[in-house]
């Protein structure tokens, strides 16, 4: 079973500004920091948060069936801003998922406005087909949104992140 879901949002700042954010580690840095309750710590395994950087994501404690997984930066595209992480080891790996990929986007929509989107593909085995349903973009929203406030707290100094 394939699936796919994405959801966006606009953000008053120039596509560039919000890219520095999604393109590089400081997004994971800031998601530890500041959403305790959906990452608890990033390892850098392998890269400098480029393609083919590999993280070790460890979920918090008490989160259902997930403890950890392992991601891997398969595309991170200056230009098109685009960045894809595909889980390689660990998470839903575990439970029937044959394929899991996350594709951060930032899309100029004019000089000082972008549209943030996230999407995450998947592919599940048949026969874990119910599993599918463990497959959230509300976390990636409140990422989003928490990327969002910190880029427009400065706007008005022009110091977005």
């Amino acid at each position: 079973m394939f699936g796919t879901i994405s959801e966006e949002i606009e953000v008053p700042v120039p596509a560039n500004e919000a890219w520095k954010i999604y393109s590089t580690i400081q997004l994971a840095n800031i998601i530890v920091k500041e959403l305790p309750n959906i990452v608890h710590k990033v390892d850098i395994l392998e890269g400098d948060g480029g393609v083919g950087s590999v993280l070790k994501v460890t979920f918090p404690p008490g989160t259902p069936l997930l403890t950890s997984h392992i991601e891997k930066f398969i595309v991170v595209d200056e230009e098109k801003r685009v960045k894809i992480a595909q889980v390689v080891e660990g998470g839903l790996l575990d439970l029937g998922f044959i394929l899991y990929k996350v594709k951060f986007e930032v899309i100029e929509k004019d000089k000082e406005t972008c549209i943030t989107k996230t999407t995450i593909e998947y592919e599940v085995k048949e026969e874990e087909a119910a599993n599918a349903s463990f497959v959230s973009i509300q976390p990636f929203v409140t990422i989003m949104n928490l990327v969002a406030k910190r880029l427009t707290q400065g706007k008005d100094g022009r110091s977005y992140a």
